[in-house]
């Protein structure tokens, strides 16, 4: 651990050094790229700092333990120190587990009402406002990119970019399908439906990752439709970009201006491309995938909201939370850490 530990105090250092060069401040794509490699392991590299402060605060106090005046004292920070160590000795090893190398980055979301027809789609309507509740007590900002309203309420679809501090750490659980299970408004009888609603997090492509052959992609411009105010609609501003290759189609009329739409079309096309390759990968893996949170099919059932039980059950681990009401206001965090938190346990299993 401590050899791993000086690695990544040296390689810290020599990133800092790098980023002062002149030629490298000079150089966007290399300064991000510089930046991204130290903010990753920042968090490791300063638990080592405080690590080796604990160590020589153990060896002072070992020594004042000769003094018979200080004795009592010594013993106290010893038995303090050694308590710290240990602590942050298991906080380390989970900060040098193997990381997600988009943990960091911001992240586009799409939530589609699925099975129940109606009911769906409010549910989608409800996670959408769930998140956005999410991401203002986390300081995060939210984007809407395309939307599909529902004549019922909700959406049939909503997509939305998420911008601020390791969002996708936080959202890439997420994705697969949520189940809600209540008494929809149109039901006289009282009677309990189960719907379902699909959330898909992908993290955002940046221009280092991106690799995109515009030749491929087919552009569109159309005139805007739906929900976007008067002067959306009186010019041809939507964009719609196909990937031929792939065949994957992405629309973006939220801003008035086509350059604009164009630009969130190719940042949502670059992030559906990037995650298309990644479930490629996972296929050819196999079994291995399913061990993981988060990396299963997109279909699977990953969470049941229960509105006459007021409970909340992630199936992937058999967490369940007695709060609904609290979580579709965006207090989420308890599902969220427990999630992380039994990923970070398999991990440590070597699972």
């Amino acid at each position: 651990m401590i050899e791993r530990l000086q690695t990544i105090e040296k390689r810290y250092n020599e990133l800092t050094e790098e980023m002062m060069k002149p030629e490298v401040i000079s150089n966007v794509k290399e300064a991000l790229k510089l930046t991204r490699e130290q903010a990753s392991i920042k968090d490791a590299y300063e638990a080592y700092q405080e690590y080796k402060k604990i160590e020589n605060n153990i060896v002072d106090a070992k020594e004042m333990l000769k003094d018979p005046e200080l004795g009592e004292m010594a013993h106290e920070e010893l038995e303090e120190n050694t308590k710290n160590l240990e602590e942050l000795t298991k906080k380390i090893e989970i900060l040098l587990l193997p990381k997600d190398p988009n943990d960091g980055k911001d992240v586009i979301v799409e939530i589609r009402g699925a099975a129940g027809g109606d009911e769906g789609n409010i549910f989608a309507g409800d996670l959408f406002e769930m998140y956005k509740r999410l991401a203002e007590k986390e300081g995060w900002k939210i984007e809407i990119v395309e939307e599909e309203k529902s004549e019922a309420g909700g959406y049939t679809l909503i997509s939305f970019m998420v911008k601020g501090e390791n969002v996708y750490s936080k959202l890439k659980y997420e994705s697969g399908a949520h189940r809600v299970q209540r008494v929809p408004s149109t039901e006289t009888q009282g009677r309990v439906h189960t719907s379902t609603a699909t959330v898909l997090v992908m993290p955002e492509v940046e221009e280092v990752d991106a690799d995109l052959d515009m030749s491929e992609v087919r552009i569109d411009i159309t005139r805007a439709s739906g929900c976007g105010g008067q002067g959306v609609n009186t010019t041809d501003s939507a964009v719609r970009l196909t990937h031929i290759p792939t065949g994957i189609v992405v629309y973006s009329q939220t801003e008035r201006s086509q350059i604009k739409n164009k630009e969130k079309a190719i940042k949502i096309l670059q992030a559906r491309l990037y995650d298309y390759k990644l479930q490629q990968q996972e296929k050819e893996l196999g079994a291995e995938r399913r061990s993981k949170i988060g990396t299963g099919d997109r279909s699977e059932k990953i969470r049941t909201y229960n509105y006459p039980q007021n409970r909340v059950t992630d199936h992937r681990i058999g967490f369940t939370l007695n709060t609904l009401d609290r979580i579709m206001q965006g207090d989420i965090d308890k599902v969220i850490d427990a999630l992380i938190t039994e990923d970070q346990n398999r991990k440590l299993r070597g699972e």
